[in-house]
């Protein structure tokens, strides 16, 4: 018989021995629905713990709550949410989404709960940050999701939470394990903080150049020239691509293609040599940019903008991306944006030498981003690996 099916997990703390032991959910918890108020009574008032609460957070505190629910203060005392609580999303459109879990840490301040969320009372001994992961690992989504009902949305009730059975190691344990992974959240909450005030940084910056509230000298020390009012269909040209996803995928090869998210994958062929931008043109993101490294590609959904002869790739990535392209987007059902209409937006445009310049100090600052971003994957992996290894 192996480690886990004994309920012992294959990574360990050298101290601790023996096999977890399974526990009920409903021996742990007390479960009741949430609140359902009137549409009136949405957006002001006592925090209000909702499905996004739960998808969008590590773990919940009274500061991170999105929305608000004007209840009175007995409505508030019948359904209070407390530190150690958990919190469950009841119904989802989607399988792999119904019965999230998160915690709720906050000591000093009690908020409240929606319908759509079922609240788990702490009645029984646990580690509320160890509970709270063991919650997200595969066995314990498997066993939520498995149980699931619906057809057209999928529910989970107090019943059949009440009803799951989960390994839990003894408190000392749990603490241990709970301490350790969130030093781990600690160093991947001060990377994204890094990554952020680099990216704003790098924002403010580039608006400052832009503005030419920043302006760089020439080898010379002196001024470089005035710069020049041009609409971006002069100094740009706009390409389509006939790359559907469905075309390619048995495509395997060394070479990335490009879809609204980002890199969608590798195939054995490129259809742009050089470096170029690229645009999501209609759908979910519509207007969103990304600078596109040489010998790649892109999907039908995205359009590709070049610039013309004296004009420097990344300096018209900065051009675009400091425009605001919602005020193009027309269409009720799907939104689109057309390069004929943005194409007359005015941009203020600086000589090659000059356009260089400002192109390698920023790109500069997204290597360090880039850098950034990398480590947040690799700590990412290496916890989702410790996940897997370190729970029955």
């Amino acid at each position: 018989m192996n480690k886990s099916q004994k309920n012992i997990p294959a990574l360990r703390f050298p101290e601790f021995k023996g096999e977890w032991e399974k526990k009920k959910l409903g021996d742990l918890l007390e479960f009741k629905n949430g609140i359902n108020a009137s549409k009136e009574q949405y957006g002001h008032g006592v925090k209000f713990i909702n499905v996004l609460d739960i998808l969008n957070n590590e773990f919940i505190t009274y500061d991170k709550i999105i929305g608000s629910v004007d209840v009175d203060v007995a409505t508030v005392n019948k359904y209070p949410v407390n530190y150690g609580d958990i919190l469950f999303q009841r119904s989802s459109e989607t399988r792999e989404e119904v019965g999230s879990a998160c915690v709720y840490l906050d000591n000093e301040k009690i908020a409240t709960f929606g319908g759509f969320v079922i609240r788990g009372r702490k009645i029984g001994d646990y580690i509320p940050i160890f509970f709270n992961k063991l919650l997200k690992t595969d066995l314990s989504r498997d066993e939520i999701t498995s149980k699931s009902g619906g057809s057209t949305r999928y529910n989970v009730g107090q019943g059949i939470l009440s009803s799951i059975s989960l390994p839990f190691p003894s408190l000392t344990e749990q603490q241990k394990i709970a301490n350790f992974l969130t030093s781990v959240d600690d160093k991947l909450t001060q990377l994204k903080q890094k990554r952020t005030l680099l990216q704003q940084y790098k924002k403010g910056v580039m608006q400052k150049f832009l503005s030419q509230e920043l302006r760089f000298k020439d080898e010379n020390g002196k001024e470089f020239p005035k710069w020049e009012k041009k609409k971006l269909g002069e100094i740009s040209i706009k390409k389509a691509s006939n790359i559907s996803a469905n075309k390619i995928e048995e495509n395997i090869g060394e070479y990335i293609i490009y879809g609204a998210s980002g890199i969608l994958k590798k195939v054995d062929f490129f259809k742009e040599e050089n470096d170029y931008i690229s645009i999501i043109k209609d759908g979910a993101g519509v207007g969103r940019l990304f600078y596109c490294n040489g010998k790649s590609s892109v999907l039908g959904t995205m359009e590709i903008i070049k610039p013309k002869s004296e004009i420097s790739t990344y300096f018209m990535y900065c051009l675009l991306s400091n425009i605001d392209f919602i005020k193009y987007v027309t269409g009720s059902t799907i939104p689109h944006i057309y390069f004929k209409d943005y194409s007359q937006e005015i941009c203020c445009i600086p000589c090659l030498a000059e356009q260089t310049k400002i192109a390698n100090f920023l790109s500069a600052i997204d290597e360090k981003i880039n850098h950034c971003q990398a480590q947040i994957e690799k700590t990412e992996g290496w916890k989702k690996g410790l996940l897997q290894r370190m729970f029955v």
